[in-house]
């Protein structure tokens, strides 16, 4: 016999902007699950609070993704402390990762971190991320790369971190896995969808053994200015109005 969580509700408690950003959160969080990115419990995804205090929501440790509520997420704050001491724990290596980054980048809302296999596949290959499709052009415009140092747990990776990622949003974590940062939570998913299409374009494609064609070299300059043009410059919110639709028919208790 299965045992259902039963989480109380935070919806009084906190302020309707952290609200709405942990209603945001979770259903990330079903969305990994829903395509097939999680690793157990061993991501994570984490979204900045507005204000001077630098905490941020993350995952609770032990908790799978398709579980995961608006009132399940974690509030911590830059030494890992829980806001609420009820709240489950959180995983340490997560919060070493994403500390990191929501540190030093003001502008990186949400920081989305994955370990699926054509994202640690990529990040095995010596060149890494090649031009080979349209998706991969994005992250290519974007990317940053960070060598492997162990289960990241260590208080002085955190500064190698930061500096590898500097301003971009996208990184290869070399043996590791994916991460994207965005300003919204919208957008840092939308670039984890590119950047994990285009490691799965890229696996295909050196499947077929046959010579691959690279795009030229120019046309990635050029990406940027055309993607605005595409997503009509509301980047990741223009898909995420149909994302929140698609889990509210399947299973809308992210909501809770």
């Amino acid at each position: 016999m299965t045992t259902q969580l039963v989480i109380p509700s935070k919806k009084d408690h906190v302020s309707p902007e952290e609200w709405q950003l942990r209603v945001d959160l979770a259903a990330v969080y079903r969305l990994i699950a829903l395509y097939g990115w999680d690793d157990l419990i061993f991501t994570h995804v984490s979204a900045r609070i507005p204000g001077d205090e630098h905490h941020f929501l993350i995952n609770p440790y032990g908790m799978m993704f398709d579980e995961i509520t608006a009132s399940s997420l974690v509030r911590v704050d830059q030494d890992a402390n829980k806001i609420d001491p009820d709240d489950f724990d959180i995983n340490p290596a997560g919060f070493t990762i994403h500390s990191a980054i929501h540190a030093v980048r003001e502008d990186a809302a949400c920081v989305l971190h994955t370990h699926t296999t054509a994202g640690v596949a990529v990040s095995a290959q010596q060149e890494g991320l090649l031009p080979l499709s349209q998706q991969s052009l994005f992250p290519l415009s974007n990317l940053a790369y960070h060598e492997y140092e162990g289960v990241a747990l260590r208080e002085d990776e955190k500064s190698r971190l930061q500096a590898d990622l500097g301003t971009n949003n996208f990184m290869i974590l070399r043996n590791h896995g994916l991460l994207t940062t965005g300003s919204s939570i919208a957008d840092a998913f939308l670039g984890m969808y590119v950047l994990q299409t285009a490691c799965e374009i890229q696996l295909q494609a050196m499947s077929g053994a046959r010579p691959l064609t690279h795009v030229p070299d120019g046309i990635v300059d050029t990406i940027k200015q055309q993607a605005e043009q595409v997503t009509k410059g509301m980047g990741g919110k223009l898909a995420w109005p149909g994302l929140l639709r698609k889990l509210d028919r399947i299973d809308p208790s992210f909501r809770d």
